[in-house]
C-alpha cells in the first residue's frame, strides 16, 4: 500500500470547515486504498486520521519529543522523532505523495521542503496536491519567479483540488492505484 503524507494546521477544531475537509480527504484516501500519514496531533491531522480510520483505513503519526504529548486517538502507528527537523524528514521520507491543507508557517515549511527537494532532485518526483485555494497565490508567484529565472515550470508537480474526491482521484491516477471497494 502506498502512503500519503498530509500537512496542515493543528488548530482547526472539530466541526470547522478545515476539519471537515481534512476528515473527508482522509476518508477518500482510505477508500482509494492509501495509508494516511501526518504529524499525529490535532486539527487537520486528527481530522484526516479520523476520516481514514472511520472508513477502515490505516494511519501513521510522526510525532516529536519537542511537543511532549501523545498522538491523537486515530493514529494506528506512532513514529516518534527527537526534533522537528527529524519529524519533517521522516514525514517526507514516508510519503509516496503529499497533500497540503491550509496552515501557518509550519505547513508552509512542509510544502516548501517537499517542493524544493523534488525540484532539486533530492527525492524522487512525487505528486503534491494542495487542497483548497489557500496556497494558490503562493504557487502562482513561485511559478512566475522561477519561469523568469529560467528554471522552468516548477508548478507542474503541484495539483490544486477543491474536494476530497478530486484529491483522492488525482493521487490514484498519478500513483496508478486501483480503488478499494
Amino acid at each position: 500500500m502506498m502512503t500519503i503524507t498530509l500537512f496542515g494546521s493543528s488548530k482547526p477544531p472539530a466541526g470547522s470547515q478545515e476539519y471537515v475537509l481534512a476528515y473527508e480527504v482522509g476518508r477518500a484516501l482510505a477508500h482509494a486504498g492509501f495509508i494516511v500519514c501526518n504529524g499525529g496531533y490535532g486539527g487537520t491531522m486528527e481530522a484526516a486520521a479520523r476520516g481514514a480510520k472511520e472508513f477502515g483505513g490505516s494511519t501513521v503519526g510522526v510525532t516529536a519529543d519537542v511537543f511532549d504529548r501523545d498522538p491523537n486517538q486515530w493514529i494506528d502507528k506512532e513514529i516518534r522523532e527527537k526534533t522537528l527537523v527529524d519529524r519533517l524528514s521522516r514525514l517526507i521520507e514516508i510519503g509516496d505523495a503529499y497533500v497540503v491543507f491550509k496552515g501557518g508557517t509550519g505547513t508552509l515549511l512542509e510544502l516548501a521542503a517537499v517542493w524544493e527537494f523534488v525540484n532539486k532532485g533530492l527525492i524522487r518526483e512525487k505528486p503534491i496536491v494542495i487542497v483548497g485555494a489557500f496556497w494558490k497565490p503562493l504557487v502562482g508567484v513561485m511559478r512566475e519567479e522561477l519561469l523568469w529565472e529560467g528554471l522552468g515550470d516548477c508548478t507542474r508537480l503541484i495539483s490544486q483540488v477543491g474536494t476530497a474526491h478530486e484529491c483522492a482521484e488525482v493521487l490514484r491516477i498519478r500513483l496508478s492505484t486501483p480503488s478499494r471497494k
